[in-house]
C-alpha cells in the first residue's frame, strides 16, 4: 500500500526542517537540489544553486575532490577547510553518500565548525558567528565610546574654532561606530520581534515621514511616489520591522537616483498570488501572495555585485558599511517574508520586491449566511 501524506511527513519536509546543510547532486557533480540550511550556508537561494556545478560554488583540497568525484564511493571527511564562493575560507564536515538504484548521483551534507570554533556554539552557522562579536563585545564596546564623545563634547567648549571641528569629527565617528556595532547587533540578534496585522500602506507613508523629517531638502525634491493597491487586505508582519526596512530601501532608492534629470522613486503593492515558501519552524507552506515593491530609475548596482548585495559587508557606497541590505533581508526573513533585487535594464529601473504573508487567508472565515456543509 502507498503511503499517504497522512501517515506522516514526506521526504521534502524531513529535509526542509533538518539544520544540516543537504545538496542533492546529479551526475557530473551537478547541484539538483538544496534544502533550506544550504541557502543559508551558501548564501544563497536553492534557485540559483540548482543547475550549477559544486565545484563552482565550493572548492575542495584536491586529494577530497578526486573522492568526491567518484560517485559510487561514499566520503566522510571532518574538519576540512573550504572555500565558498564570494565568502572566506571556512572549516566543515562534509559527507557524500551515491544514492542507491540512482547511478552518478550523491547526496552531500555540510556541518559548518567555523562558529563552534569562534563562539563555542554548535547551533551556530558561520555567518551568524562572524556576526555575534558585536554582540557580545557591544557592551564593553559602547561604554568607552560614549566617555570618547562626552570627553570631545566637554573639550569643545574650551577650544577654539579650528580645534572645535576636531571634537566634532570625534563625536560624528564614535557616533558613526555605535551606528555600526547596533546594525551589526540588529543582524547577530537571535530573538525575533512578534508579528501582528499590519495594514501596509500606513507603514509606508509613515517610513516615507520619517524620511522626510530627516534627510535634507535635496532628497525631499524627491518624491515618493505611490502605486498602491487599496483593496490589499492586512499584512502578518512588524510594523516597527517593516518601517525599518523601507526607511533603508526608500533612503537606498533616493541616494542611487540623485543627479538623474527626472529622479523618481515608486512604491508599489499588489497580488501576486501563487508564492510560498516552507516555514522553517513548522515546516508548512506559508502562502506569500502581497507583493511590496520599490523602484528607482537609478544607474543600479554594478552587475558584478548583484547577486551579493544581500551578503554582510558588502557595498557600493564610500562611505558605507555593507549592513543596511543585509538587515533588510533579516528583517524580512523574520516575517515569513522574501526579498529580492531585479535591474530592468532596458527601461532603466531598479525593483526591490517584497513578498509578505496576510494577517488572514481569504475565506478563512465563513461569510454570513453561509450554509453549513
Amino acid at each position: 500500500m502507498t503511503a499517504t501524506h497522512d501517515e506522516g511527513p514526506d521526504a521534502y519536509r524531513q529535509l526542509a526542517a533538518l539544520p544540516l546543510a543537504v545538496l542533492l547532486l546529479a551526475p557530473g557533480l551537478k547541484i539538483a537540489s538544496a534544502n533550506p540550511a544550504a541557502e543559508q550556508f551558501f548564501g544563497q537561494s536553492a534557485r540559483r544553486l540548482t543547475g550549477r556545478r559544486l565545484t563552482d560554488t565550493l572548492t575542495f583540497e584536491t586529494p577530497l575532490q578526486d573522492r568526491i568525484n567518484d560517485s559510487e564511493t561514499p566520503v566522510s571527511a571532518r574538519e576540512i577547510e573550504v572555500s565558498v564562493a564570494g565568502q572566506a575560507v571556512r572549516r566543515i564536515d562534509i559527507t557524500v553518500s551515491p544514492m542507491i538504484d540512482e547511478p552518478g548521483w550523491q547526496l552531500m551534507t555540510l556541518h559548518d565548525n567555523t562558529a563552534t570554533e569562534a563562539l563555542g556554539d554548535d547551533n551556530s552557522s558561520g555567518e551568524a558567528a562572524a556576526l555575534r562579536g558585536p554582540e557580545i563585545l557591544a557592551h564593553e564596546i559602547k561604554n568607552p565610546l560614549a566617555g570618547i564623545r562626552g570627553a570631545a563634547q566637554l573639550l569643545a567648549r574650551k577650544v577654539g574654532g579650528k580645534d572645535r571641528a576636531l571634537t566634532s569629527l570625534i563625536a560624528d565617528e564614535v557616533d558613526r561606530i555605535a551606528t555600526l556595532i547596533d546594525q551589526m547587533q540588529t543582524l547577530s540578534r537571535r530573538t525575533t520581534a512578534p508579528v501582528e496585522p499590519c495594514n501596509l500602506h500606513e507603514v509606508v507613508r509613515r517610513a516615507s515621514a520619517v524620511l522626510d523629517a530627516a534627510q535634507g531638502e535635496k532628497d525631499k525634491r524627491t518624491r515618493i511616489e505611490e502605486e498602491f493597491d487599496p483593496s490589499l487586505p492586512n499584512v502578518l508582519g512588524s510594523p516597527d520591522g517593516l518601517v525599518q526596512v523601507l526607511i533603508n530601501l526608500l533612503s537606498n532608492a533616493r541616494e542611487a537616483c540623485q543627479g538623474q534629470a527626472k529622479a523618481r522613486v515608486v512604491v508599489r503593492t499588489r497580488f501576486a498570488s501563487g508564492l510560498q515558501l516552507r516555514s522553517s519552524e513548522s515546516g508548512q507552506p506559508v502562502r506569500l501572495p502581497i507583493e511590496l515593491r520599490i523602484s528607482d530609475n537609478g544607474s543600479g548596482v554594478d552587475p558584478a555585485m548583484r547577486e551579493h548585495i544581500f551578503e554582510p559587508f558588502v557595498t557600493t557606497k564610500k562611505t558605507g558599511q555593507g549592513l543596511g541590505l543585509p538587515v533588510v533581508r533579516k528583517l524580512v526573513r523574520e516575517m515569513n517574508g522574501r526579498i529580492s533585487h531585479e535591474r530592468d535594464e532596458a527601461n532603466g529601473w531598479t525593483h526591490f520586491r517584497i513578498h509578505l504573508p496576510l494577517a488572514a487567508e481569504p475565506g478563512s472565515r465563513k461569510r454570513k449566511g453561509a450554509a453549513a456543509s
